[in-house]
Order: C-alpha cells, then structure tokens, then sequence
C-alpha cells in the first residue's frame, strides 16, 4: 500500500545557513560547513523561510513503508549536520588495564593514535583519524577526546580505536 504524501520538517537556528540544490544538502555554521548528497533517495526537499523561523521541508510522494522510514532518516541526518556545525561532537575514550599499563600517544598534530604495550606486547598499533576529526587527552587519567563536527566520522573514528584493541 502506498501512502499519498508524507512530510517531515526540521527548524533551522538563525546562526545556521542551509542550502540544498540537487537533493544537496549543505549546511553551514559557526563550527565549519558540511555537505551531503541525498541523491539516491527520491526525495523533495525545500527550504522554506517564515517570518519567525527557516526550515526544511523533506516529502516523499507515493512512498511504500521503507520510502517513507527515509524521510525521518534524512530529517534526522539534517539536524545532526546542524548539531553539529553549531556545537560539534565529542567522544570519550578510556584506556582501561589490569596488567600492562597501555600506552596512548597522539601525533601527527591529533590525527593520529598510537596505541603501545597493549596486553604487553611490543607492537604499536596505530590509528589514523577521519576527515575533520581530532583527538586530544583530557583532564582525567588515560582519557581521550575525539572531536569533530561529523558525527559519522568521529564515531567511526571511536571505532577504529575501539576495534584495534578488541582481543581476538
């Protein structure tokens, strides 16, 4: 069964710029400017601008069930690009031993993880960061800071770190 229209809409800050041309969809902030294509969605998408408020329109016509379970996806994808171009994300990492005290060094200007004498073996693991992601130590004993305005990119980059430790 098909459903006639359905439509989702997200609010826009007024410290936040938001273009779409082309099922593109850009969004620029205080933090730095993200882009993302929509294209193999079909999909309308709108920005429509009110007196009080900007926000964008995303309507699928004549969707079946998952069709329509895009529309959410894409609203919600949208105002985490928003989140984060206005405040970014942060990941927190620990190192956590019972033995062999793990060595983490940041290098290569916070784009890179070291990862020494983990389980005491004399290999070092290294981690390379994702685009616009940055990793920092904390205040705390053996924590982390992975930083960015991409949320897919910063936790992917959270898993890499958690997969190169993970014992097989």
């Amino acid at each position: 069964m098909r459903i006639i229209q359905t439509t989702q809409s997200v609010k826009i800050p007024s410290d936040v710029h938001v273009t779409v041309k082309g099922r593109v969809v850009k969004v620029k902030g205080p933090r730095g400017t993200l882009v993302r294509s929509f294209r193999t969605l079909q999909l309308d998408f709108e920005v429509v601008k009110n007196k009080k408020n900007t926000t964008v329109k995303v309507t699928k016509w004549f969707g079946k069930k998952k069709q329509v379970a895009a529309v959410r996806t894409v609203c919600s994808h949208i105002s985490n690009m928003i989140k984060g171009t206005r405040l970014g994300f942060q990941y927190k990492m620990r190192a956590v031993y019972a033995h062999f005290p793990i060595n983490c060094v940041i290098s290569n200007e916070g784009k890179t993880v070291e990862i020494r004498n983990f389980l005491g073996e004399k290999r070092c693991r290294r981690v390379n960061m994702k685009d616009g992601v940055t990793v920092k130590f904390t205040d705390e004993k053996d924590e982390i800071a992975i930083e960015g305005i991409d949320i897919e990119n910063v936790s992917q980059s959270a898993a890499l770190i958690h997969l190169q430790t993970k014992v097989r």
